[in-house]
């Protein structure tokens, strides 16, 4: 396994993914378990803030640096611990006394290294799905039982589930101490409570920011402090509301990497439930996604074999309706415009089969998507 990761970091220095190869060397170098590592791995990582920022560094003496860790990585050895399940969830369901809103009963599973996405529009339940499984809303059927819990109880769930809401809750005084203090709570003391504290600020893009205090910061970088704060913890489970509303573009594919990568860590495997809204993203790290539409579990794709039935294509082109038409008519295809995309759907014909018939065609496309296993599809 090391034999991999080795080459995989030395392939992201090789095409100048520099940001990509600390983050996995402090990954790596907390899975070694040896702070030496997890030091050198931390300076590595400043040392690369101030090449990128602050220009005190040259890019040669960080790349020679981050060769020489490669070095001392290579000789270790790493072995990947065997997936263990998590939580089971089974025909769970929740009606507020209050107004008229129910979720339906769902099911579904999470196991450690696993990423789950809830997907949805506001308001369709996607947080009370996440309260109930995160022992903070009771549940009026079914039952969610968290398999690596020896007594179920509220505190021992909190203990080994994590839950961060889409508000982050404020905080006071300086952003590190904040982040000792979670560290100390989970009994990290010391030298150690130092050496977590320094790693989760690199790893999470926090370093410049650790004098800090809740009105300095962005609500970009305090949804990156609660990461930091709940993952000092160690919990089995970790449970995000809308993690990525707050968050640019940019921010949010590091955030969704980060989140899978870290989820297969060694050390410190954990399963990741996340609700979003933004569905492309969510769906290119998650093992499995949820579609919730009025409070109903419409689609999960690990279900995709028995639900889909027919080939989705999303299509951005200057062509008109009348010429797709022309070219796929044939085939048997329905054709939906939105005012920005074209929705093609074949019970026959694959994505494959109608991108081919319409670049032999000379049609002019700028933007396509299978989205036949997409939660998208069910987006109206």
């Amino acid at each position: 396994m090391i034999n991999y990761l080795v080459a995989e970091i030395s392939s992201y220095l090789e095409h100048q993914d520099y940001s990509l190869a600390v983050r996995r060397l402090l990954d790596i170098s907390l899975d070694i378990n040896k702070p030496e590592l997890v030091r050198k791995a931390i300076e590595l990582s400043r040392a690369y803030t101030r090449v990128v920022k602050d220009k005190q560094e040259s890019s040669t003496e960080f790349i020679n640096a981050a060769n020489e860790l490669i070095q001392e990585i290579s000789s270790e050895n790493l072995i990947s611990p065997p997936s263990k399940l998590l939580v089971s969830v089974e025909q769970v369901s929740k009606t507020y006394t209050s107004g008229s809103f129910t979720l339906s009963p769902v099911s579904f599973k999470v196991s450690s290294g696993d990423i789950l996405g809830v997907v949805g529009e506001n308001g369709n339940g996607k947080t009370t799905l996440l309260r109930c499984l995160s022992g903070q809303l009771a549940i009026d059927t079914g039952s969610v039982h968290h398999t690596q819990i020896r007594e179920p109880g509220y505190y021992a769930i909190k203990h080994q589930v994590a839950f961060i809401p889409q508000r982050i809750p404020r905080w006071y005084g300086l952003l590190k101490d904040n982040l000792r203090f979670s560290a100390a709570i989970a009994g990290v003391h010391a030298g150690e409570n130092d050496l977590m504290v320094d790693f989760m600020l690199e790893r999470l893009g926090l370093g410049s920011y650790a004098n800090y205090t809740w009105n300095q910061i962005s609500s970009s970088y305090r949804t990156r402090f609660e990461i930091a704060r709940v993952l000092l913890q160690k919990p089995s489970l970790l449970i995000l509301d809308e993690p990525l509303a707050n968050l640019d573009i940019n921010a949010q594919q590091t955030i969704l990497t980060d989140l899978r990568l870290m989820a297969k860590s060694v050390k410190h495997p954990m399963g990741v439930v996340l609700s979003s809204q933004q569905l492309h993203e969510v769906e290119k790290i998650a093992d499995n996604v949820l579609f919730i539409k009025r409070g109903n579990c419409m689609f999960q794709t690990k279900e995709k074999a028995e639900k889909v039935k027919s080939y989705v294509l999303e299509l951005e082109t200057v062509a008109g309706r009348d010429e797709l038409l022309r070219v796929l008519g044939d085939n048997k295809v329905s054709i939906q415009f939105n005012g920005g995309f074209y929705t093609i759907t074949s019970a026959s014909c694959s994505v494959q089969e109608i991108l081919n018939r319409l670049v032999s065609s000379d049609v002019d496309i700028t933007y396509f998507r299978d989205i036949t296993y997409s939660t998208k599809r069910f987006f109206n």
